[in-house]
């Protein structure tokens, strides 16, 4: 009788289904904290409290601020009464018109009665990766950038 050398097609799949499961326990401790999902769900929060804004100040002929609070990862539109919190492992950065800004944390986007905005971008990051909610000053326009 000859014997064949080499692993049997279980004691592959065996080591297979080990490594698997230790790399499903092990990667996540190293990991910084947010998902990409979690980021980019970040960004269309955002997103959608700058639409609601945009279509509050068309519907109700008004000027509409979206309050955003980078220190503290929330945000506000104008009128609601819920504050709406973002991850705390998520960094902002505002970018806006200086008379928006009430002070280094916090600031708004504006948008006007004719669908305007003041312009703006929001971006959420965490480490390198990074999403930006841009407002067209023309049109109000929201997008959100890769």
């Amino acid at each position: 009788m000859r014997r064949h050398a080499g692993f049997s097609m279980i004691e592959l799949l065996v080591v297979l289904v080990i490594i698997s499961i230790a790399s499903a326990l092990i990667i996540p401790m190293f990991g910084k904290g947010v998902s990409t999902t979690e980021l980019k769900s970040a960004a269309r929060q955002l997103a959608s409290g700058l639409r609601l804004a945009r279509s509050e100040a068309l519907t109700q002929r008004r000027e509409t601020f979206l309050v955003l609070d980078v220190a503290g990862r929330r945000f506000k539109v104008d009128q609601d009464p819920k504050e709406y919190s973002l991850p705390r492992e998520v960094d902002l950065k505002l970018f806006t018109a200086q008379k928006d800004l009430v002070d280094e944390k916090v600031g708004s986007i504006r948008f006007f009665p004719d669908g305007g905005s003041n312009g703006g971008r929001i971006t959420v990051a965490s480490g390198e990766r990074k999403f930006e909610v841009d407002v067209d000053w023309l049109t109000g326009r929201v997008a959100i950038l890769d």
